[in-house]
């Protein structure tokens, strides 16, 4: 017999009905695959697909080739692999079309689920549009560096349909283009009025320059013989000299070199960009605000070293117990031993406790990896997933290293970083984002970072550490959190430098000087969110103030709560509390949800 959707639906509303399946009135979210709707997702589905298609086809990757295959949803940066306006101004054009799609929705007759879509989805698309603004002006300021971008574009555009070109006007074009660069790099020499962002922007068009005559020259040599005739010289000469050109550009950003002996290159962004991304991102709070009640959450983790340092007889020296905490270190060789261990103990703990439900394929398929010492520089620590990806020292490493390394990723730390990256943080999230609701993808690190985290601080409550030196690698974790939010926002709001940070994390914290260099690294440089490094204790406490509301008052099951979030999907934790609690929405939702005044600080 086959069961029909509707079926399906009728069965679950008698089941309902007669008592045999408790789902709360407050918490409708069906479990199956089943959208709550059919507008949203598929406008959202569309709308992926088109952006995937518009980035594939516009972007060429770095080896000049072509690219034909599908990456991830649209969640990615519109520039990734590509600066052209030509680009920017099609994505612009999506952007606007499913705005007034949207906007043909009737937002009221929408279910709850549906609703926070919308919410979402216009949210997201006006903040591209401004975004796309801005990268447009950043253009605009540097283009004068390159008055040949528009002509090596052109040809491009011709390749892309396989029309012929005139080799020899394109041979004499490429190779003034070269001679240019070089006159172009003297007064590069003598400029001093780049900002680090108009260098950033400089290299960025530079790589896509590369990409575009790359992609023109092996689509056209070998094969049509004028061109092979014409074409090798000019376009080695002018591929050197954009290279030279880039090179150029990063000799600029000596100019920004920190003074404090770091060696750590950043760009702090500013009070005006930390409080938009806030806004975006459902944080009704200044990061002002933020860095105060970090502080709160330090004060917390001080009194409870203390009480952890006094039961390994230690007095109030707690730097003295982390210390000993960190020599527990296992023998080289013997971290994936240990790591499986602390897996079977969190997974046994999460079941014993009816916490959440694991799927036995989640439960099967993770693996393990081992990171490289070079990854090591920026991620002192473990990384997850699919995988554990564990920080551990190699062969190849300086004893010093070594040692910072086996320390800092002691036992009693670890005991509050497996279940992290793995089950029933990162490793089941990602297992769950794949198979529920799989259209919705309005996630971040407060979503992603924030219930990793979340789970430590419950953990904790459920007594998961099992003596003071257990209590001791958690609260070390939790003071780490408290210490990037702090560092993070003192840095980008241009008051601390690189160095500060550095020695705040091994001061305050307690880090291993490696690692803290390390871990200031990895938040600053490559353009790293700068968001990023408070979401962990922020996200997570926002799905712990969550929790007192629906689960400690007794509305949910701890079970019911999670699955819940898990089966709605990637989006922020406010809009995960309006459909929980079916808070009345309107389409121009503002945040202000206050979590940390009801669920906050302990």
């Amino acid at each position: 017999m086959r069961i029909t959707t509707k079926t399906k639906l009728l069965l679950l509303l008698c089941l309902t009905c007669t008592g045999l399946m408790h789902i709360p009135a407050f918490a409708q979210v069906s479990p199956g695959e089943y959208a709550p709707c059919q507008e949203m997702p598929d406008l959202i589905t569309k709308y992926n697909a088109d952006y995937r298609a518009i980035v594939r086809f516009y972007t060429l990757p770095a080896n000049g080739g072509f690219g034909f295959g599908y990456g991830g949803r649209g969640g990615g940066g519109d520039m990734e692999g590509g600066a052209s306006p030509e680009k920017r101004t099609r994505l612009e054009t999506l952007y606007h079309d499913y705005l007034k799609r949207l906007e043909q929705l009737d937002f009221k007759s929408l279910p709850q689920e549906c609703k926070v879509d919308y919410i979402l989805f216009k949210r997201n698309l006006d903040d591209k549009l401004e975004s796309s603004a801005r990268e447009a002006a950043q253009y605009t300021r540097v283009k004068s560096w390159f008055p040949f971008s528009d002509s090596i574009y052109a040809l491009e555009v011709l390749r892309r349909r396989g029309h012929p070109i005139d080799a020899e006007a394109a041979a004499k074009h490429w190779g003034d283009d070269a001679e240019d660069i070089k006159k172009l790099k003297t007064r590069l020499k003598a400029d001093n009025s780049l900002s680090m962002d108009d260098i950033y922007e400089a290299g960025q068009i530079i790589a896509d320059l590369k990409r575009s005559i790359g992609a023109v020259y092996n689509f056209y040599n070998g094969y049509d013989p004028l061109f092979t005739w014409w074409m090798p010289k000019p376009y080695k000469e002018l591929d050197d000299a954009l290279a030279s050109y880039a090179d150029a550009f990063k000799d600029k950003n000596k100019a920004f070199l920190p003074s404090d002996n770091s060696g750590i290159v950043g760009k702090p962004v500013g009070r005006d960009e930390l409080t938009r991304q806030l806004k975006f991102e459902m944080i009704p709070y200044t990061p002002e605000e933020l860095i105060d009640i970090a502080n709160k959450e330090f004060a917390w983790c001080d009194a409870e070293m203390l009480k952890a340092s006094r039961e390994m007889g230690l007095g109030d020296d707690w730097k003295a117990a982390l210390e000993k905490v960190k020599n527990t270190y296992v023998p080289a060789g013997k971290q994936p031993e240990m790591i499986l261990g602390l897996f079977n103990e969190s997974i046994d703990f999460l079941k014993k406790h009816d916490l959440v439900t694991i799927p036995p394929l989640a439960e099967e398929t993770w693996g393990m990896s081992m990171m490289s010492p070079e990854r090591q520089l920026v991620n002192p620590f473990f990384l997850g997933g699919d995988q554990i990806i564990i920080s551990y020292p190699t062969n190849t490493m300086d004893e010093d290293d070594r040692l910072m390394s086996m320390r800092g990723n002691n036992p009693h730390f670890s005991r509050a970083t497996v279940h992290h990256e793995l089950i029933a943080g990162h490793n089941l999230q990602a297992y769950m984002q794949s198979r529920y609701r799989t259209y919705r993808d309005f996630g971040s690190g407060f979503w992603t970072e924030g219930w990793s985290l979340y789970w430590e601080l419950l953990l904790w409550d459920l007594k998961f550490p099992k003596g003071p030196e257990d209590r001791i690698g958690m609260l070390f974790w939790h003071m780490h959190r408290c210490a990037r939010i702090i560092f993070s926002l003192n840095y980008h709001l241009g008051k601390w430098t690189p160095q500060q940070c550095i020695d705040f994390l091994v001061d305050r914290v307690g880090h291993e000087r490696a690692n803290a260099a390390g871990e200031v690294r990895r938040s600053f440089v490559d353009r790293y969110p700068p968001l990023y490094q408070l979401a962990y204790l922020t996200g997570g406490r926002q799905f712990y103030a969550l929790k007192k509301e629906l689960v400690d008052s007794g509305k949910m099951t701890y079970k019911q709560y999670h699955d819940a979030i898990l089966h709605l999907n990637a989006m922020p934790v406010e809009m995960i509390r309006a459909i929980l609690t079916k808070q009345s929405l309107e389409k121009d939702f503002k945040t202000k949800w206050r979590f940390y005044d009801t669920g906050g600080v302990k």
